[in-house]
């Protein structure tokens, strides 16, 4: 073990792990609230109607070939203005979204002591490229990545290996002396398990039969990893 640690690098998932997905439906709430206040809409039925179309957006994707959130969000919007979205609405969309985006407890932290401690590590998630960017630039840890591995980069989705051997590759990593975190047992544990890829479950929903590790919470990564808090 290098430096008397289990592993050399950590792989991050975002959604779930490191942001918090009730911050993430919040702001797209604040965005359509706007919406309809600005354009007088029945608030709570362009709720209803925006995140069903996102939701068809996403769920057309045929197996792990991956479809862009900007895309479904544009689809959403539009059809709330018989399809065209109304001028501005990507920045008003970015205006909400940002002002809600909320960490998993103990994800800044954990993330910035395995920093320190010289341990690299890199996201890999379904996500759009400048969604990643952005919430790792507003929590002020995208230096603490070497790479970031989107799914619109890659074009496919978690469990494809296609996802994770980007990752690899890009920062030169050997798979047993790695480790994913993800809240997701069949996409990020299952996904880098397959790849001989160590894998710990954060929440009741990671865990399971290829889980190496199971987290209740996120510092226990650093005991796992090999760190000292």
């Amino acid at each position: 073990m290098s430096d008397g640690h289990r592993y050399d690098t950590v792989f991050w998932d975002i959604g779930g792990v490191i942001v918090e997905l009730a911050s993430v439906r919040e702001g797209y709430a604040a965005f359509v609230a706007e919406l309809a206040d600005t354009h007088g809409l029945d608030p709570e039925t362009a709720l209803d109607d925006w995140k069903s179309v996102l939701g068809e957006h996403f769920r057309g994707r045929e197996g792990t070939e991956y479809r862009t959130a900007k895309e479904g969000y544009r689809k959403a919007t539009a059809a709330l203005f018989d399809g065209d979205p109304p001028e501005g609405w990507r920045a008003t969309f970015d205006r909400c979204t940002a002002a809600t985006l909320r960490a998993e407890d103990g994800a800044i932290e954990t993330i910035e002591t395995l920093a320190d401690a010289g341990i690299e590590q890199a996201i890999v998630s379904d996500i759009d490229t400048h969604e990643a960017e952005n919430m790792l630039d507003s929590f002020g840890i995208h230096e603490c990545f070497a790479h970031v591995t989107t799914s619109e980069a890659v074009g496919y989705t978690k469990p494809d290996e296609r996802m994770f051997r980007d990752a690899l590759g890009a920062i030169q990593s050997d798979p047993e002396r790695t480790v994913m975190v993800g809240d997701r047992h069949s996409h990020d544990v299952a996904g880098a398990s397959a790849l001989g890829i160590a894998a710990a479950g954060y929440g009741e929903e990671g865990w399971g039969p290829k889980a190496d590790h199971e987290l209740e919470a996120l510092r226990e990564l650093l005991a796992v990893v090999g760190v000292s808090d």
